[in-house]
């Protein structure tokens, strides 16, 4: 089967990404410069695509960004990015409004172009708290407008939705995964700040599966 797994770079997404590969799908990889702080995790995404000779297409939607300054993620806010837990109430800065359905929206019309079933995307349930565009209301519904909007029909797959970033982690290295190949942090400089939300639940999901994060941190 031909699929298009949404690939930023990360440890969730390089997760999704080698498991569909594992499962034996046509993976056709696509990233996305929507404006974001940094590129670094597409650099990340283009050598592992490389390596792994997977077709991969980096998509430049920085346009959006002149609508969207509000979140800290995006490269002209004005904002610190927050510290601490995806739990805690200031993570919601970095939000970015409507960014998983514009994504997946743009994968699907590029699944239907090449004739791919399914989109695949990262989307898990440590992100249910602070992103509405992850939860499973939100993929269900994408999967009905992706059937109605196309005569192709197109699935829309989030593999560990009811699962959080330790599954996914375990599940990964089970597969013997190299996470040096990716970056989390929200910060894009030499090192991984070690405080960000995403830098603070990707330690933990490292220390919980008792494995090493072979990233090396500021602090």
């Amino acid at each position: 089967m031909k699929v298009v797994v949404i690939y930023s770079g990360g440890m969730d997404s390089f997760t999704v990404l080698h498991r569909a590969l594992n499962a034996g799908h046509e993976v056709l990889a696509v990233s996305f410069n929507y404006g974001q702080r940094h590129s670094k995790e597409l650099d990340y995404a283009r050598r592992v695509c490389a390596e792994a000779s997977v077709v991969h297409d980096v998509v430049d939607i920085t346009a959006m960004q002149s609508l969207m300054s509000n979140s800290s993620l995006m490269a002209n806010s004005v904002d610190d990015i927050p510290e601490g837990h995806y739990a805690a109430e200031n993570m919601k800065s970095t939000v970015v409004p409507n960014r998983n359905m514009i994504l997946i929206s743009l994968a699907i019309g590029y699944a239907v172009n090449e004739g791919a079933s399914e989109v695949w995307y990262g989307a898990h349930s440590g992100d249910h708290t602070i992103y509405p565009d992850c939860r499973p209301e939100f993929v269900e519904a994408m999967q009905d407008v992706s059937l109605l909007a196309n005569f192709d029909p197109v699935k829309v797959v989030a593999p560990y939705l009811y699962d959080d970033k330790i599954v996914i982690l375990k599940d990964g290295l089970e597969m013997g995964l190299d996470y040096a190949k990716t970056w989390t942090c929200y910060n894009g400089r030499e090192k991984a700040c070690g405080k960000c939300g995403s830098c603070v639940e990707r330690l933990e999901a490292f220390t919980l599966n008792n494995a090493q994060d072979p990233l090396e941190y500021e602090a």
